[in-house]
């Protein structure tokens, strides 16, 4: 059985935070010849590189980043010994970073992560940004997993998995109108004005489609690339709104809004986006069944 040398690993966790061999040398008062002998001494009784060379950067490999949740872990033992013995004890904790597109719904978000949201011993790190941002950091082995309602390409370089979560029905809602008569999906909104997302979205795209099959051009509010900005506008404005209704889930319940249409063959898929890993991420297989076994040995 190896046994961890606890100085390489200090010297490890000192380069990972700082990102540079050049000032973890200065903080630690060590040569940069000497620190990177000591970070080679550890990858040598790792078994794995720790760290890629991007240009003048250093960033850490998927054993990289495992070795730093440990090194984080492992470094603050002293700060919880210190706070048990002070009479304020710490609590350990697992983390999982997520990586979320900006324009997803909260609900379906907060419905993913429920199962870990206010464990005492999970720390939850949700990220927002564009699908390539987040894929790259995914790749990065920066953030676990990335939720999304599009797929992630498939390719060589970047073996990443889509698990379909779950496929939504999509609606045009709007505010409560007594006494109108129903709703006729396509025919009246020749004259209906209409909150859309914006053309980056798959379901917006589909809508087009289907209003184009029956010669229609919708009369536009406004289009919106956000679904927490769209749900304020629907309940603030008169027209309707084309969107999952898990997304004004809270509204439909409280009378607020109500369904005027469901779009005929027009959903929403929401995806989990994984890389596969040598250490996968244990509370990914709390959220996602199976995910344990699908990494590569």
């Amino acid at each position: 059985m190896k046994n961890l040398n606890f100085n390489h690993l200090r010297y490890f966790w000192a380069v990972a935070h700082e990102g540079s061999l050049t000032r973890a040398a200065e903080r630690l008062n060590l040569s940069q010849s000497a620190l990177s002998v000591q970070i080679q001494k550890l990858e040598h009784q790792m078994g794995h590189p720790l760290f890629d060379r991007v240009g003048k950067r250093l960033v850490l490999t998927e054993a990289g980043q495992i070795t730093l949740d440990y090194a984080d872990t492992v470094f603050k033992a002293g700060d919880e010994l210190m706070s048990t013995l002070d009479g304020r004890p710490l609590a350990s904790r697992q983390v999982l970073r997520v990586g979320a597109l900006t324009t997803l719904s909260r609900n379906f978000q907060l419905e993913f992560l429920n199962p870990l949201v206010g464990r005492a011993d999970v720390e939850l790190i949700v990220r927002s940004g564009t699908i390539r941002d987040l894929l790259a950091q995914l790749e990065a082995h920066a953030i676990d997993v990335v939720l999304s309602n599009s797929a992630a390409p498939r390719d060589a370089r970047a073996p990443f998995r889509n698990h379909l979560l779950n496929e939504q029905p999509v609606s045009l809602v709007g505010r409560p109108r007594p006494g109108q008569v129903p709703f006729r999906f396509p025919e009246d909104l020749r004259s209906e004005p209409v909150l859309l997302p914006s053309l980056d979205s798959d379901i917006r795209l589909g809508f087009d489609r289907l209003l184009d099959l029956a010669g229609i051009r919708p009369i536009i509010l406004a289009e919106v690339d956000d679904m927490a900005m769209l749900r304020l506008l629907a309940r603030e404005r008169d027209g309707l709104t084309l969107v999952p209704p898990i997304v004004v889930r809270d509204e439909l319940e409280s009378g607020v809004l109500v369904e005027h249409c469901r779009i005929p063959q027009l959903t929403e898929s929401f995806y989990a986006i994984i890389l596969s890993r040598k250490f996968p991420n244990q509370l990914l297989g709390e959220l996602l069944p199976g995910y344990a076994h699908e990494s590569p040995n």
